[in-house]
């Protein structure tokens, strides 16, 4: 069966579930890993065993309790939130991107290049400014992700939920592009009219910021919603990959396939993108090194790719607050300066 030379290989050979166990295994183990250093480093540095202990706190009797509260208030108010955040943020983003490259078999489509994450950010950027109540700022991130990924859609293909051959070639990523300076220039007409005393918190938002998240329980939640909604149709989008015409023929319902990835791409970037602004390229690099080193079996690939997204970006994040500390950096900062040059190679690797 013949492909563009740019597109997915489609999944020939089931992954062993031995195997697709030992690899979420090793990952789990990695995100355990920098959890805990996460919790541990910082401009107030904390032993092992001081991070332990502040996550199980000892009886107010105990004579050491007293320099426990103040590692428990540094742990458990601080830093395992952003910690949490973190890895709920980088798994939705990887989730979203792996999705999105199953339905476009397109290796480089990514949120943040497509311009899913500039309409999410957009339109909850306007919710922001009206004064809505969070609910509202999450459902207008979801809303402006689903029309980015409708409008990238439409406009790259000459049918929007049906077509052989799917559109694979630069003209999809160049329609991203225009799409996400759309949105650029929408958010940069938003922060000009932005009150000035909220325009430094957006500012450091939008470039990807985890800095204050004491509350990740919504982005964990609707990671858990669309690991529910996915996990099971992965054995479909491995279909899927071979073709509209060939997944119709083995008795898959493309259509309504294809709605449950749009919704859930769109519900995992705009979760991502109201916790922690645009993080880019992790939707990129993740699923793609992944698929390189384990192979394109969905059913594996993306829960490892919700892992993955994790651990990159707990890592880099606390690269973002080790780096120049006691000062931090924007965690979408670290991203972009790994995932250029890998989104270049990976460009003129498809290319050649």
């Amino acid at each position: 069966m013949s492909r563009h030379p740019g597109s997915l290989p489609a999944t020939l050979q089931p992954m062993s579930a031995k195997r697709a166990a030992a690899i979420w295994l090793v990952l789990a183990l990695a995100a355990l890993v920098v959890l805990m250093a996460s919790l541990a480093l910082g401009s107030v540095a904390l032993a092992p065993s001081s991070v332990i202990e502040a996550l199980a706190p000892l009886p107010a009797s105990s004579p050491h309790a007293a320099s426990a509260d103040l590692a428990g208030e540094i742990v458990r108010t601080l830093r395992l939130p952003r910690a949490l955040a973190g890895f709920a943020c980088g798994a939705l983003l990887a989730i979203a991107g792996a999705l999105l490259q199953v339905l476009l078999r397109n290796p480089l489509a990514e949120p943040y290049v497509l311009g899913v994450s500039g309409g999410a950010a957009s339109f909850a950027l306007v919710a922001m400014i009206a004064g809505c109540a969070w609910w509202l700022v999450d459902a207008s991130a979801f809303a402006g992700a689903f029309v980015s990924i409708l409008l990238v859609l439409g406009l790259a293909r000459r049918e929007l939920w049906r077509g052989e051959p799917q559109d694979t070639s630069p003209r999809l990523l160049l329609t991203g592009a225009v799409i996400a300076a759309g949105w650029g220039a929408l958010i940069t007409l938003l922060l000009n009219l932005a009150p000035d005393n909220r325009l430094r918190g957006m500012l450091f938002w939008l470039t990807g910021d985890l800095n204050g998240n004491a509350m990740p329980w919504t982005a964990l939640a609707a990671l858990v919603v669309v690991l529910i909604a996915i996990v099971p149709v992965a054995p479909r989008l491995n279909v899927l990959l071979r073709g509209d015409a060939v997944a119709q023929a083995l008795g898959v319902a493309v259509m309504p396939l294809r709605l449950r990835v749009y919704l859930a791409a769109s519900l995992a970037a705009a979760a991502a993108v109201t916790t922690a602004g645009t993080i880019g390229f992790v939707g990129l690099v993740v699923p793609h090194m992944l698929r390189l080193a384990f192979g394109n079996d969905q059913r594996m690939l993306l829960p490892a790719a919700a892992l993955g997204g994790g651990v990159a970006v707990m890592g880099a994040d606390l690269v973002a607050r080790l780096v120049i500390a006691p000062a931090q950096l924007p965690v979408g900062v670290i991203t972009s300066i790994v995932g250029v040059p890998v989104f270049l190679w990976m460009l003129l690797r498809t290319r050649r």
